[in-house]
């Protein structure tokens, strides 16, 4: 954090707080493990050796080893029609989905959860073949393919729970089998992240147990359509992004309580999903740099999340309607107001307060805020931008704490 960025009731003591952070230490998750060292030795750049074709094609290189799909569409265009920073853009809902443990026959190639069970013994060629990109000018590297599933192989959780599966269905008398991946983790989440993969998943063999979570996902045989994953689940993130968690750590889950002292005051119990990721982002000392040192992926994991966090927040004001009265109230002028007379066509109505950024609501308000400073301040008189030299000081020196 720089130091301009300290909490305002704390700028005139030694040791400020921050907030952006770990809500001047209310938060405070488990560190990041390292990753493993040859997921290190690619990410450290090379011009000429192995890492060259890693940090370009890094987003093509994760979704060959991805077990969900991810909704959405990305724009290529943006990066072609003017030389910068790479920039992702993804248009409209996105969304993670996961298919069933195998093809629905032997026709149909094998994608993302499928390639960890079905013809494993080509599995370096199957998952070069499956996956493609619009962005890439380079092809992907075999050696590279091969390292990383070693490396996955060795380490990562969630695939050593579908190479369970894959195992199974070895046994030609065992037709009928579904993979559940478990929501509840019996570990406090302030403590671990790391789960045992009898947390993570459980085979279910024949009819189907009554003992489910809502939020669980179960991964049938074959003959079933794509199925939505909850943003809710711990294993969200890590099964989308397998090269940013290469140990199949846990994400976000809505019980993680807040690391209270004595006096604390706070109004809600647990931490938020816009807090979890703003921590997590975070680069600090003590912890690993994966998530800053992956570039391209980095910055698709961010709009991932942030999307996340829109569509909590709106859930949130869609169950909790009733909580807004006077924006309810507020709603039947909207209808009269938009000439939404005849109650059959009103329907019913979302109503977005003026605390949902992007709102009309909010749109109008910031508008009226500016309005009412110019009879004090005046009205403006210059429109002045800001330019970020990347060569100033204090950028140099936290881009030296990131290796690679």
């Amino acid at each position: 954090m720089w130091h301009g960025e300290r909490s305002t009731n704390t700028r005139n003591i030694t040791v400020p707080k921050f907030g952006l952070c770990c809500k001047e230490g209310k938060i405070k998750l488990p560190p990041l493990k390292q990753a493993p060292l040859y997921l290190r030795q690619l990410l450290r750049y090379n011009e000429r050796g192995e890492s060259s074709n890693f940090r370009q094609n890094i987003r093509l290189y994760n979704s060959m080893f991805a077990f969900t799909s991810m909704g959405g569409k990305v724009d290529y265009e943006i990066n072609k029609q003017t030389p910068g920073p790479y920039v992702f853009r993804l248009n409209g809902q996105n969304y993670h989905q996961i298919g069933t443990l195998l093809p629905k026959d032997d026709v149909t190639k094998p994608k993302f959860a499928q390639l960890y069970i079905h013809d494993t013994e080509n599995e370096v060629h199957n998952r070069i073949t499956a996956s493609t990109s619009m962005e890439s000018k380079t092809k992907p590297d075999e050696n590279i393919v091969k390292g990383l599933l070693e490396m996955l192989d060795e380490h990562n959780v969630l695939v050593k729970s579908f190479r369970m599966a894959r195992d199974r269905f070895e046994n030609r008398d065992i037709k009928d089998v579904r993979l559940r991946l478990i929501n509840k983790r019996s570990k406090d989440g302030l403590q671990y992240n790391l789960p045992s993969a009898s947390e993570v998943a459980a085979l279910i063999i024949g009819e189907q147990d009554g003992e489910n979570n809502e939020f669980d996902i179960i991964i049938e045989t074959k003959d079933r359509m794509l199925q939505r994953i909850s943003e809710f689940h711990p294993s969200y993130m890590s099964m989308q992004y397998p090269l940013l968690f290469p140990y199949g750590e846990d994400g976000f889950r809505p019980e993680i309580e807040y690391q209270k002292k004595r006096g604390d005051k706070c109004k809600r119990k647990y931490v938020t999903m816009l807090e979890f990721y703003a921590y997590r982002i975070q680069q600090r000392l003590n912890q690993a740099t994966t998530l800053q040192m992956s570039g391209r992926l980095f910055l698709q994991f961010l709009v991932d999340a942030a999307t996340c966090i829109e569509q909590w927040r709106l859930n949130w004001y869609r169950t909790n309607q009733g909580k807004l009265r006077t924006e309810l109230y507020r709603g039947l002028h909207d209808a009269i107001e938009n000439g939404d007379t005849r109650t059959e066509q009103v329907g019913q109505r979302i109503i977005l307060p003026s605390t949902y950024n992007g709102s009309p609501r909010n749109k109008q308000q910031n508008y009226q805020d500016a309005m009412a400073i110019c009879p004090w301040a005046g009205y403006p008189d210059l429109f002045i931008t800001f330019t970020c030299n990347p060569k100033w000081p204090e950028i140099q020196d936290m881009l030296d704490l990131i290796p690679g």
